[in-house]
């Protein structure tokens, strides 16, 4: 991540935040209250340890984007044409389309996206819960946009317009939206996204555009009959960000030490769920997404109040960190990162200590 886009967001998390208070406001006002505590903090926080990852790794997308475009592309584009841009926004959001999709079909992309699918709420902080490992292989997929010629600054904005885009989609308070609903990624689109219902699985990838989706076969719409239950069937029961970013891939290590010969490159390449015949059919149980268990540990107060303040006090030094990161030398960001994912650690520890309590979902029907 450049320096100017980690002060572009920033600039704009008070924007982030103030949609976050109108939308608990309006989720109270109507009785329809999509919001715990320790879930959002823990959402935040993973937002936070990703941007300030992010200041460390981004530069090796946008390096090789650059080596591409300067060496092998055999035209530049002219960033002065709206139509670059316009190209450029749709180019990318067909990319991004394609890279959301592998990840939730291969086990290495899945490792990484899977954080953004933890939450078992889903409300505008949901949308800040952000992998911390994207880095490793997400620039690949935006090359083709190199070796046409986009201008690198021209295919950060537009990535930058793509992610802030997805951001109010995170909703529940917003129904259906008619023609919208056809051609964009709204709220009822991304909703089917995220649920783990059956008939949901896996649907709906866009980022700004829903088109793809239905060109390429993987559009649902939401349906009133099927509210959506969200999560991930592997339930994280952690708000320990460490634990978050680590889940499936401490999975995937596990089953490559098990695995032989080319199966220990299959791990990582087949779904996530994918086993060595060797080792047998995997069972085929019955999911019920409505018996679904949420991750309610019971916590006293205190030790919430705790993790509130201490919280408070992180989300200012990433704040601080990110607006400052050009005048930081590399090893005083690797430091403020530490101190932040230790931080972050704290708080989702203060938020489970006590004893476990799960509830059955309780899914609401959103108005059309």
């Amino acid at each position: 991540m450049s320096t100017s886009s980690a002060q572009t967001i920033v600039l704009v998390t008070p924007v982030f935040f103030a949609m976050i208070a109108v939308e608990a406001y309006v989720g109270w006002r109507r009785n329809r209250n999509t919001y715990r505590l320790p879930d959002a903090m823990a959402s935040i926080g993973l937002g936070m340890l990703s941007q300030l990852t992010g200041l460390l790794t981004g530069v090796l997308g946008i390096t090789l984007y650059m080596l591409v475009y300067d060496h092998l592309a055999p035209w530049h584009l002219n960033p002065r044409s709206p139509w670059v841009w316009i190209g450029a926004l749709i180019a990318y959001d067909f990319f991004y389309y394609w890279l959301h999709r592998m990840g939730h079909e291969v086990a290495i992309l899945w490792a990484a996206h899977v954080i953004h699918h933890q939450s078992e709420e889903y409300n505008l902080s949901t949308a800040l819960r952000q992998t911390s490992s994207g880095f490793l292989l997400g620039w690949a997929f935006y090359l083709p946009m190199a070796l046409a010629g986009v201008p690198p600054l021209v295919f950060v904005v537009a990535g930058l317009i793509d992610l802030l885009y997805q951001y109010w989609v995170h909703t529940q308070q917003i129904g259906k939206l008619g023609w919208f609903d056809y051609w964009f990624c709204s709220p009822s689109n991304h909703r089917v996204h995220h649920a783990v219902n059956e008939v949901y699985l896996d649907k709906n990838y866009g980022g700004i555009l829903i088109i793809f989706d239905r060109i390429f076969g993987t559009f649902q719409e939401e349906l009133d009959e099927e509210p959506c239950v969200y999560g991930t069937r592997d339930a994280l029961l952690s708000f320990n960000p460490i634990v978050a970013n680590w889940q499936v891939y401490g999975r995937l290590f596990r089953k490559t030490w098990r695995a032989r010969g080319l199966d220990r490159l299959r791990v990582w390449v087949k779904s996530a769920h994918w086993q060595p015949a060797s080792w047998g059919a995997l069972p085929q149980a019955h999911y019920d997404p409505f018996a679904k268990k949420l991750y309610r540990p019971a916590v006293p107060a205190g030790r919430v109040k705790l993790a509130v303040a201490l919280f408070v006090l992180l989300l200012g030094a990433t704040t601080w960190l990110l607006w400052n990161a050009n005048v930081l030398s590399l090893w005083e960001q690797v430091a403020g990162l530490a101190v932040v994912a230790a931080g972050l650690s704290l708080v989702g520890w203060l938020c489970e200590a006590g004893s476990e309590k799960g509830e059955a979902t309780a899914p609401v029907v959103v108005g059309a």
